[in-house]
């Protein structure tokens, strides 16, 4: 049994794969930054168990269906795993923003089925690593670390966003994996 500040859980557009204001519609399109695989199999390798926790509105809004999104996670485990690392569990939220869900970050939601997936009893003293404000808050909420990528929206987040003292601040997933696990 891990506990829970082993626990890394990852937004993933801007922070796992390259974003597009115009969403990831396809697989094509799903772009991983290639350190960004490294990393979460680097900390898989030093014993951290790695979640996803991803808004994807492009389904409620009719650009994607949830097939293609699970093509999508389907892809990213493959990578992952072809590192010799694993995704523990992926949430996501497929609501639009005015559809009154529980799991929309900044919301807890998807936080707290990744907890109840891998059985644990809180996620405090987890990490919640994005690059928007929505990700700070939502782990903010369950008691997690925060860390903020410079990638994805992340500068625009860090230049735009008051309030991130206690906030991680880091360049890319790779350079968090390094820290983390040297710490």
């Amino acid at each position: 049994m891990f506990n829970a500040n082993q626990l890394v859980i990852l937004d993933r557009d801007g922070v796992i794969n390259h974003d597009s204001d115009a969403y990831i519609k396809s697989l094509d399109e799903w772009i991983p930054y290639p350190s960004a695989i490294q990393a979460i199999a680097k900390l898989s390798q030093a014993g951290f168990k790695v979640a996803v926790a991803t808004n994807q509105s492009g389904i409620a809004r009719g650009y994607y269906s949830e097939a293609t999104l699970h093509a999508m996670h389907d892809h990213l485990k493959a990578l992952v795993n072809a590192e010799g690392g694993q995704v523990a569990h992926i949430a996501y939220c497929p609501h639009g923003p005015d559809d009154q869900c529980d799991c929309r970050k900044p919301l807890p939601g998807l936080l707290i089925q990744i907890q109840k997936a891998l059985g644990l009893e809180t996620l405090n003293g987890s990490w919640m690593v994005g690059d928007s404000l929505r990700d700070i808050q939502a782990g903010e909420a369950m008691g997690c670390h925060t860390v903020l990528v410079k990638t994805g929206k992340g500068e625009k987040t860090l230049h735009d966003n008051a309030g991130l003292e206690k906030t991680v601040v880091v360049h890319d997933l790779a350079a968090l994996a390094d820290w983390l696990c040297q710490q």
